[in-house]
Parts: C-alpha cells; structure tokens; sequence
C-alpha cells in the first residue's frame, strides 16, 4: 500500500494525482508490501509506471494472485501464473522476491503440493512463503518439514507477528476490525535466506508498536551484521502513521548500525503537482 486516505496532506501533497503518489511513498520508505496483486494481477502499462515512479533499488515483494494460492491451492494455475509474471515484467530486479501467502488451511499434508510448485516456479526471481497453519509453529516436526522444503527451493520463511496486537484487547474502532479478521500467529525469528522478509503488525498507539518492536530491532540488526539483507514491514490496524513509523524502526536500528545507509529524504509537500520533479 502507498495510499491512504489519511496520508493525503502529511506524507504527499492533498494535490498530488493519484498516479504520482507511489513517487512520494518512495521519498518515505524503500520497499512497499505488494498486497494489491494479491487480488488482482495489474497490466503491463501498470507495472510499468510503478517502475517509472521508483528508483532501481526500490522492492516490491509481490504476492502472487489469490487464484494462485487460495482458489487453486498452487495447482492448474499455470495460465494465471502466465499473465502474472508477464505482467510484472516492467518492473524487473524491483520484484526480485514473489511473495507466496497460503491460506490458514494449507498445514503440513500440504506441504509436498508446496515442493512440487516451487519447483515449477520461473528462475530470475527469489521466493518466499507465508504459512498461517497453527501446526507450522507448535510441531516442531511440522516445522522442520516446511524449511527442509523452502530451503531445497532458496526460499524464505515470512513470519507475520501480531503478537502486540493480541497481547491486550483492542481500544480503538481499526483494532477491533483487525481482532476479528488478523490471524494469531507468533513471533518467528528464524532466517532461512540472505533476503529475509517480516510483517509486523502493532497498534493504533505508536506507543504500544514501539515498544512492542524491539525484540525485532536486534533481530534485524544481528541479520544485517551477518550479511543478510531483510526487508521489514511494518502495520498498525489504522496505517495511519506508517511511514513515520517504519522510518523511527530504521532509526533505531540504524543506532545500532551506524554504517546502515539512510532512507531516502521525502519529497516536500508544498510543490504544485504540475511542478513535482518525480524521476
């Protein structure tokens, strides 16, 4: 996502067109989390404006189409697949990494259908997995099957924690949905590549997310000291001071690791849209 309603006056001009705001989120933050292909696969021409909008080194870990991994459960999807990296093309090293999220109902029986698809996935990009399956993370010889499986393909383990989210009950309206509709899943720690990827999910108070993310500065900085390079995402149920905060969680880290380069500087927002220097 790099749109929100509540951004508009604080992270991109409230005149800035809808087709340039990718531009501006790029001043704030590095990667995006590739959420929208998981509904839809975009066009060519989409794609490639999202190219055109974001420096060479910028990453977009897309997920591949719900069709895919949902509907289909990774088999006959070949022709959607098809459309799918044709469309992403434009985007080249961008989505170095596809992002491969199952639904809470692919446990470990499940697993040998994942080995087979891995297999058959195009060479050029890296992939990593995203299991909810509860199974994955108390049976430790469900887990062990699952990252003997990525690390035959070199692909990743995504741990999605929302365990500050859980930790306490929800004060706030966007708390309350992400109650009913976020999985319980726990805190995982464990890279399995040199391009780990983690979702993090806090709450409406920055407070809370904060201190609640600490753990994973020191993850994040002990992978960075062994030459990885993670990505990490960061949500509150809001997503109303995201960005702000994904730059504060690069602070401390880069606290840590002073040699860590800056992000980006982001754009101002009192430039006339028509005036904007985007590329």
């Amino acid at each position: 996502m790099w749109t929100h309603a509540t951004w508009r006056g604080t992270y991109y001009s409230e005149r800035l067109p809808a087709g340039e705001r990718l531009a501006a989120y790029a001043s704030w933050c590095n990667a995006v989390e590739g959420n929208t292909t998981f509904y839809a696969t975009p066009s060519r021409e989409t794609a490639a404006s999202w190219a055109a909008q974001t420096p060479p080194d910028f990453r977009f870990p897309l997920k591949l189409p719900r069709t895919v991994t949902h509907e289909r459960r990774l088999t006959g999807a070949e022709a959607e697949l098809a459309a799918f990296f044709h469309a992403i093309e434009p985007l080249g090293s961008r989505a170095g990494t596809l992002w491969i999220q199952l639904p809470g109902s692919f446990g470990p029986s499940d697993v040998g259908g994942l080995a087979a698809f891995l297999r058959r996935l195009p060479a050029g990009y890296r992939y990593a997995v995203e299991v909810r399956h509860a199974a994955f993370f108390a049976d430790t010889r469900a887990e062990s099957l699952l990252e003997r499986t990525l690390a035959a393909a070199s692909a990743e383990w995504i741990p999605f924690d929302t365990t500050v989210l859980f930790a306490s009950p929800p004060t706030t309206d966007p708390e309350r949905e992400a109650w009913t509709r976020k999985p319980r899943m726990p805190r995982r720690t464990r890279a399995l590549t040199p391009l780990p990827i983690v979702r993090y999910l806090g709450r409406d108070s920055p407070e809370a997310t904060i201190k609640g993310w600490r753990p994973w500065v020191h993850t994040i900085a002990s992978w960075l000291r062994e030459g990885r390079s993670p990505t990490f995402f960061l949500h509150t149920p809001g997503n109303t001071e995201a960005p702000s905060l994904a730059r504060a969680f690069h602070t401390e880290v880069r606290a840590l690791l002073p040699n860590l380069p800056p992000l980006p500087t982001p754009l101002p927002l009192d430039n006339n849209p028509n005036d904007l220097t985007l590329f």
